[in-house]
């Protein structure tokens, strides 16, 4: 492979954009490596700033797959990618010699019809600079084309290789791969409109697998119309299936396309269709997945990805947001709280650029990446957004209004969860007077709020007030959606567990029992809710010293969490401290210590060092390795 070819894969490989990848050729070309940037910048008519800005990202994008590429000064990191690059073109290069590329040529066409134009054939091979990928286009081409001599071939070749210099002279910014470009030209004209179009669409997936099932397609003459498009580009080699349902497009296929895409006058229907499939398939994102769902979903996050970075001005503004909120659901679920933080940010900016730092859209972002911060133990950070959220709305909407009542609860709960009480509690009674005020006595959000400031009288072992509202709050959800509904099931628990502070056990157990059994019923044995009424009731049975038939619904619980959440998440690290502090109690020190390190393990990688939980579990591995070892 040439260098200036093995730079537009590259280009191609990190997902470069054509003014970045002109960039990035002009500025590693052998050619041009004694001239200076004011002389590139020049060639690629843009000035010299914009020229350094357009490599920083360059080398931004290839750092992020290579972190050893950072280093301190912007000249030495691309002197060191001009070292990682001439490595990488050393250790893969592809370029085949004469005879093995005749030998690749005659496996893909007919002996007899290259023996009569042996001559013609090695001419063929040089001119597509011996690449593997230019000689199977050919083959493919030429498979399909019986009747077509080799002198013609080679002529028509030459051909595609005048126009497409012609057009690349007149566009700097277009990248050139001798031996491929021309190939790919006589392939792709040999492809229906539809095929083309389907193509196209596919060069905007990412850089990936990419996962097609024409058959959930409920258009039946679309479905066949796809099936087509997908069978022709896989018999001229323009795309490649790794497995049932899963395919692949090469780097510099998908380039050639896209730049066939961009100069055409459907570019940007094609883009916004793309952005729309892809929208469709991020709204398949829970807010809380299990393994299931990961493993369903992941194949398609690389292409989610790709709109979310690439083409996210083709999304509307709510559905923006609904774009990168899913991302960072589904990375939170597993841990994974930078990446999910990264998500909300980019939606953050994405929309105060284009709607103006005070919209409804703006709000709405910055109140989920206080959420984050919040769950994660970042809580000045959290409480700084929630303020900021609380403020905006009542400039926008006033302080009558049902999101302020949301506002004012987040920053209640947030306050709650830190243990400042009295900051708390004025907030959660205004967001429940509002919340009566503007949706009357009888709906849900009220008896929300009800549970919520319930939760905040017994954190502050005001039992008698919480009591009476916590009892509201499951009448009210029995009148408003049924006996057989989760929200239920939650208020029977959050009942039971106010029974047990205060060492009602008798009126708490059936309680706990109503709500593990609803959950089940409603939910399905395989469901979080059910691995929490588990634990719950477990906790009862540890409380009134029932080791026995506490331990076996602790491991019900822990093996419940993991099998839904994955080993390494806070709610499998809080069933390990529980299980743990059993064995404490019983004296079975052997078996609590792994357990307690593997939670605490399990906390401070997901949650911090800092977080409540973290410090809880901590707490209680000090007061067990105390009690077993002194």
């Amino acid at each position: 492979m040439q260098w200036v070819n093995f730079l537009a894969k590259e280009a191609a490989t990190h997902s470069l954009s054509l003014k970045q990848t002109a960039a990035f050729v002009k500025y590693f070309n052998t050619e041009n490596l004694d001239k200076s940037e004011a002389k590139l910048a020049k060639k690629l008519n843009v000035d010299v700033t914009a020229f350094r800005k357009l490599m920083r990202e360059v080398y931004g994008k290839f750092a992020q797959n290579y972190p050893e590429l950072t280093i301190s000064n912007s000249r030495g990191k691309l002197e060191k990618l001009q070292v990682y690059l001439s490595a990488k073109y050393n250790s893969e290069l592809d370029v085949l010699k004469p005879l093995a590329a005749m030998k690749l040529l005659k496996s893909l066409v007919v002996r007899e019809r290259l023996r009569q134009e042996a001559w013609v054939a090695r001419r063929i091979c040089k001119f597509l600079g011996y690449l593997p990928l230019a000689l199977e286009l050919v083959g493919q081409y030429l498979d399909k084309m019986p009747d077509l001599s080799l002198e013609t071939l080679l002529k028509k070749l030459e051909k595609k290789r005048l126009e497409h210099e012609a057009v690349v002279n007149a566009n700097s910014l277009m990248p050139y791969e001798y031996g491929v470009a021309e190939a790919f030209e006589l392939s792709w004209e040999q492809l229906d409109e539809n095929a083309q179009s389907f193509g196209c669409l596919l060069s905007l997936c990412a850089l990936a697998d990419i996962p097609l099932s024409v058959e959930t397609t409920e258009d039946k003459k679309k479905q066949q119309l796809n099936e087509k498009a997908i069978a022709d580009l896989l018999e001229l080699h323009l795309l490649q299936q790794k497995s049932k349902g899963i395919y692949q497009l090469n780097p510099l296929i998908r380039q050639l396309i896209q730049i066939k895409l961009d100069k055409s006058s459907e570019a940007d229907e094609v883009k916004t269709k793309f952005a729309a499939m892809m929208l469709e398939v991020a709204k398949l994102i829970p807010q809380q997945p299990n393994p299931e769902d990961i493993l369903n979903l992941t194949p398609h996050i690389p292409h989610i990805i790709e709109v979310a970075t690439h083409l996210s001005q083709y999304l509307g503004n709510e559905n923006l947001i609904t774009l990168f909120t899913k991302l960072a659901w589904f990375y939170q679920s597993q841990g994974l709280y930078q990446q999910a933080e990264t998500w909300l940010q980019q939606c953050i900016e994405l929309t105060q650029n284009r709607l103006g730092l005070e919209h409804s859209y703006v709000v709405t972002s910055l109140n989920k990446l206080a959420g984050l911060y919040e769950s994660t133990g970042r809580y000045s950070e959290a409480q700084a957004l929630y303020q900021q959220v609380l403020e905006l709305r009542k400039r926008l909407l006033g302080g009558n209004h049902l999101d302020v009542a949301t506002s004012l609860n987040n920053l209640g709960l947030l306050y709650e969860s830190t243990g400042r009480y009295k900051e708390a509690e004025p907030l959660l009674e205004q967001a429940l007077k509002l919340r009566k005020r503007l949706l009357g006595e009888e709906h849900t959000d009220v008896a929300t709020s009800l549970s919520y400031l319930g939760l905040l009288y017994e954190s502050t072992g005001r039992y008698s007030e919480a009591e009476p509202l916590y009892q509201q709050a499951l009448e009210l959800w029995k009148r408003l959606v049924g006996k057989e509904h989760p929200h239920v099931a939650t208020s029977l628990n959050n009942l039971a567990a106010l029974y047990c502070y205060t060492g009602r056990y008798s009126e708490a157990e059936p309680l706990f029992k109503q709500a593990l059994e609803l959950r089940k019923r409603l939910l399905g044995e395989e469901h979080i809710d059910v691995a929490t009424s588990l634990n719950n009731l477990a906790q009862l049975y540890e409380s009134t010293g029932r080791y026995s038939e506490a331990e076996p619904l602790y491991k019900q619980a822990l093996e419940l969490s993991k099998r839904l959440l994955g080993d390494n998440h806070p709610d499998v690290a809080i069933s390990l401290n529980n299980l743990a502090a059993l064995y404490r109690h019983r004296g079975r020190h052997r078996k609590a210590k792994p357990l307690f390190e593997q939670a605490l393990t399990i906390c401070e990688r997901t949650l911090g060092v800092s977080h409540p939980t973290t410090m809880t579990v901590r707490a209680n591995y000090a007061n067990f390795l105390r009690e077993a070892y002194h």
